[in-house]
């Protein structure tokens, strides 16, 4: 591809060199540049990718685009940008052909709730014969084909790579996670959505946007993004933000709720162990619905898929069909099977309104005691630590304090920070094991009948971040491995 076409849509000086050559690849990270490439240098949090500019060079690297100069070779083209992430995100699109053009992207975000909202998107559509692609958190996957790609929203360049791959395997979808990192980040800037998607707001993150101000604003970023050609914005009509959302959506929007009026309005929720009941209405026509899926959260998850569809103009029948078949999604409010007398949960929830939400939904379902295990990520949000301590005390009757992902923090100190909001609960009862296996280990040891053990934070992951090791670790599985012994 011509550089100059390459570059279309950007804006850009030639600092030095010919811009008439060709590129035969476009890289952000030094290492993988091979011969011909354009090398985008990206000043990122740990390290400045300008820094990697000569050695992108000589690695073949055809040209480099940068903000601020750099020493060049002669021959090499050099280019100048305000923003490189901002243009990575044009670059990319424009060198894996402008694979959107050939999908329905539908974008998902909010703090809570994106994973299996995504996933009932994708199971609604398939069940309406669809073929459909999705890239979150757990994976990037269309039909057999998975891949990590290491974030719940990559890169640009990565993202229209997948896209493009949809393109050549038929994909007629894409519905993606969206984070307020990718958003505030540019990475998904040059994506013409057909749909934004909204969930809930609630703090997190504050350790990068340092103030809930800046995450709403990032969360916004999404509806601006709509191609406004035949596309829609759902909002959660409960939610506090609700109103900045729906100003941000303009005419072309459909709300959803329980408590709320909105355009689909859910009812007569019930739950128990084996899954929800609810029934939803929209425009005068009442569905009722009898999922697998348990609590109160998974029916906004379910109502807000449910609202897309209908806009969609999915048929109500095939989309109750869709979500009475899921089965659950991997690490949220996922059983780990047993022949005890207890029930063990391993959910994702690592905020203070996930996990209140798991526990609301496990105070009304639990027979006996609800014992929680749970820690707070190293390298993130403090100010969440405490909150989290306190919800866990209020709902639970028995709490495990233990290590999550301590990154390059001390597990102590960690969970020191918790424990005052344990300590906030009068007559919370807790212990602290700083070992988590050793932790569930305790916790099924000390398990009875009709009891409910919550595991908290990690949900799919598997693997625990320490200092700079990756370790295997899956929830999942010790918990499985105690519960047989």
């Amino acid at each position: 591809m011509k550089l100059t076409e390459l570059f279309q849509g950007v804006e850009y000086d030639i600092i030095s060199g010919d811009p008439d050559i060709e590129i035969s690849g476009v890289q952000y990270d030094s290492r993988k540049v091979t011969p011909g490439s354009l090398f985008v240098c990206i000043a990122g949090f740990k390290t400045d990718g300008h820094l990697f500019a000569f050695e992108a060079i000589t690695k073949g690297a055809a040209a480099v685009l940068v903000e601020k100069k750099v020493d060049v070779p002669a021959g090499v083209v050099m280019i100048q940008t305000s923003n490189t992430r901002k243009a990575l995100a044009v670059l990319a699109r424009n060198y894996y052909g402008k694979p959107d053009r050939s999908l329905r992207v539908i974008g998902v975000t909010g703090t809570n709730g994106k994973t299996t909202t995504t996933h009932l998107i994708k199971a609604i559509l398939e069940e309406a014969g669809k073929k459909t692609a999705i890239l979150g958190t757990l994976y990037a996957k269309i039909g057999e084909i998975e891949m990590d790609l290491g974030r719940t929203t990559p890169e640009a360049l990565e993202i229209e790579e997948f896209m493009s791959l949809c393109c050549r395997e038929k994909a007629e979808y894409l519905v993606m996670e969206v984070s307020s990192h990718a958003l505030d980040l540019h990475r998904v800037d040059a994506i013409p959505f057909t749909a934004a998607v909204y969930t809930n707001l609630t703090q997190d993150h504050l350790d990068y946007h340092q103030d809930m101000e800046h995450y709403l604003e990032s969360k916004l970023k999404l509806f601006k993004l709509v191609d406004g050609k035949n596309s829609i914005s759902i909002v959660n009509a409960d939610d506090q933000y609700a109103e900045f959302f729906i100003e941000a959506a303009g005419d072309q929007y459909l709300t959803y709720g329980v408590d709320q009026p909105a355009d689909v309005q859910a009812s007569e929720l019930s739950f128990n162990i084996k899954g929800s009941r609810f029934k939803f209405d929209y425009q005068g026509k009442a569905v009722s619905v009898n999922m697998h899926l348990i609590g109160r959260f998974s029916v906004y998850n379910a109502l807000v898929a449910i609202a897309w569809a209908l806009a969609e103009g999915v048929e109500t029948k095939v989309i109750k069909k869709a979500i009475e078949k899921v089965l659950g999604v991997s690490g949220r409010f996922e059983q780990v099977p047993s022949e005890r007398e207890f029930t063990v949960i391993v959910d994702y929830a690592h905020t203070p309104d996930g996990l209140e939400n798991i526990l609301k939904t496990s105070r009304q379902i639990v027979e006996n005691r609800l014992i929680t295990v749970f820690g707070c990520g190293g390298d993130r949000d403090r100010t969440k630590r405490p909150l989290m301590g306190e919800i866990a005390a209020r709902y639970s009757d028995f709490c495990i304090v233990t290590s999550d992902n301590p990154r390059s923090e001390e597990p102590e100190a960690i969970i020191a920070e918790i424990i005052p909001g344990l300590d906030r609960v009068e007559n919370s009862r807790y212990a602290i094991i700083v070992d988590r296996r050793e932790a569930i280990r305790h916790a099924i040891n000390f398990g009875k009948k009709g009891d409910l053990i919550i595991v908290a934070g990690k949900g799919h992951e598997t693997y625990q971040l320490v200092k700079d090791k990756v370790l295997e670790f899956d929830d999942r599985k010790v918990a499985a491995e105690f519960l047989k012994g």
